[in-house]
């Protein structure tokens, strides 16, 4: 099967996404085209494949308006069509390492015992007392990865996005209970399609020259 698409068609894409400021309300994503885009969330590569992490879709209005004050008064919050909240492990124990190995065993079909190398290596990188890891720092940067596969993927399917760090992640971690189930959120994304009185889709997009972003050596 051939996966690929023309370059001009996902550099056009690229090109005509941006963090849109003002969402039409009234334009909802399509079912179809939003399951593929949480599809997309959960087939985002992430460090060891363990995954660190939670996506919240907040579909309730009344939340959403709970969490406006708490996002700089950003309208994105309740006007996108879609909110989606990026939620990581503040902690990551055997229990969650053990989970990922029988997941493993139950996909693949292969014997516990064979995965008894990768769960040692991946033991030692998080839980090892003599690891230097900072489990939030890491859990946040594979959710990350995520985040840019989300966007990517939507601005292909012609679905807006806006990336969102303007927020409290204090209060949304207490609005959404998420301290008591071992997450901290990080990001947010709000989705959905541009209202055509939001001035910054005609602007040109900002970037630095090739040349001094890309090195080959």
């Amino acid at each position: 099967m051939n996966h690929s698409i023309p370059e001009d068609q996902l550099l056009e894409a690229l090109n005509w996404r941006y963090a849109t400021k003002s969402f039409d309300p009234a334009r909802i994503i399509p079912e179809t085209t939003w399951k593929a885009l949480e599809e997309t969330l959960v087939l985002s590569p992430s460090s060891f494949g363990l995954q660190p992490y939670r996506f919240l879709v907040i579909k309730d209005p009344a939340m959403r308006e709970k969490l406006l004050p708490h996002s700089w008064g950003q309208r994105q919050i309740v006007d996108a069509s879609h909110l989606i909240v990026f939620a990581v492990r503040t902690a990551m124990t055997d229990v969650e390492m053990d989970h990922y190995m029988d997941r493993i065993v139950e996909v693949r079909n292969v014997p516990r015992e064979s995965l008894n190398g990768f769960r040692s290596t991946m033991g030692t990188f998080l839980t090892n007392p003599g690891s230097e890891v900072d489990i939030p720092h890491w859990t946040a940067l594979q959710a990350f990865i995520s985040l840019g596969n989300l966007m990517t993927s939507a601005a292909l399917l012609g679905v807006d996005t806006c990336p969102m760090e303007g927020f409290v992640p204090a209060e949304y971690d207490a609005l959404l209970e998420l301290k008591e189930q071992g997450f901290a959120s990080v990001v947010v994304v709000a989705a959905g399609y541009r209202s055509a009185e939001d001035k910054y889709a005609s602007l040109a997009k900002v970037r630095m020259p090739h040349f001094e972003l890309i090195k080959t050596i």
